[in-house]
């Protein structure tokens, strides 16, 4: 039991680096002069060729991978290749608060899959502290969309988002237990950068001729968002339960809306700040639920 803290406490950790992260996914998007896909591809491309040295050097180390330890960094790859694919076109359809409130809402169909179908009971305290989690989220990025409440094209993408992200989720947390972060981080990069890929032939998008900047915004989005941001949940995620990492991670929209005072010169309004600490109160009852979980003798 004592070893396991000072690992849960460094998983804790991970995640604010995530949520640091990835709260400029959005800003990325956004700056880039490209379309929702392409800007994903070139995020995921950059990253896994960054990592390939770091991937090679860790596959000498390691045993070589199974087949059977193949199959969830595959699915994680192909449900973050649509992931990407389907948020950041919606942030051409809808609003950012909207993509960014529906795209996270991820921990609802984790916590589904958890009970349904993995058959795992999930304590009181953590339907709580998810209510207050997701209603903090709704507050602070969902003003818009509680004044035109009908679901448009990029809202149904953006829900998609969602639930792709909780596949990922779910498949990261079962690779973690037979593959280091490294290995699987590269290897569900690839499968991403390769869904992607065909994803941008199908619709026609051109892979080149965009401008030197969109390119750097390209590169920063892979080294900022996806490599410190995805390590950081695929290290959470070999400590910490899905269904505690997913929740926690709604705090994004919430570094998101800070960050968007100097850079975007939005201000958030009073119901954005009291729905920051709601949310911040039900990560807090979330993450002490799993703590008390834990402490509890094994019957």
């Amino acid at each position: 039991m004592q070893n396991s803290q000072p690992s849960n406490r460094l998983a804790y950790l991970a995640l604010v680096a995530a949520i640091l992260s990835l709260s400029f996914s959005a800003m990325f998007v956004r700056w880039a002069d490209a379309p929702g896909p392409v800007t994903g591809f070139y995020r995921l491309f950059f990253s896994t060729l960054i990592l390939l040295p770091f991937f090679a050097r860790s596959i000498k180390k390691h045993n070589p991978i199974s087949r059977a330890n193949i199959l969830f960094p595959v699915l994680a790859g192909i449900f973050t290749g649509f992931d990407f694919a389907l948020w950041n076109t919606s942030l051409s359809y809808t609003t950012a608060a909207n993509a960014t409130l529906l795209g996270n809402t991820a921990p609802l169909w984790v916590a589904l899959a958890t009970w349904l179908v993995f058959q795992k009971h999930l304590s009181r305290g953590f339907w709580l502290g998810l209510a207050f989690t997701l209603s903090g989220a709704l507050l602070v990025m969902g003003t818009d969309f509680l004044l035109h409440p009908q679901l448009g094209l990029g809202d149904l993408m953006a829900i998609g988002t969602g639930i792709f992200y909780a596949g990922t989720m779910l498949a990261t947390q079962r690779s973690r237990t037979s593959m280091d972060t490294l290995t699987h981080i590269w290897l569900s990069g690839a499968f991403a950068s390769l869904t992607l890929f065909l994803i941008n032939l199908v619709l026609g998008f051109q892979f080149t001729g965009y401008s030197s900047q969109t390119y750097l915004v390209f590169l920063l989005s892979a080294l900022v968002s996806q490599i410190i941001g995805y390590l950081s949940i695929t290290y959470a995620l070999g400590h910490l339960p899905a269904a505690i990492v997913s929740p926690t991670l709604i705090g994004q929209p919430i570094v998101t809306a800070l960050l968007a005072i100097p850079l975007l010169a939005e201000i958030p309004t009073p119901f954005q700040a009291i729905g920051g600490l709601v949310a911040l109160a039900g990560i807090y009852i979330i993450n002490r639920s799993h703590s008390t979980e834990n402490d509890q003798p094994a019957s």
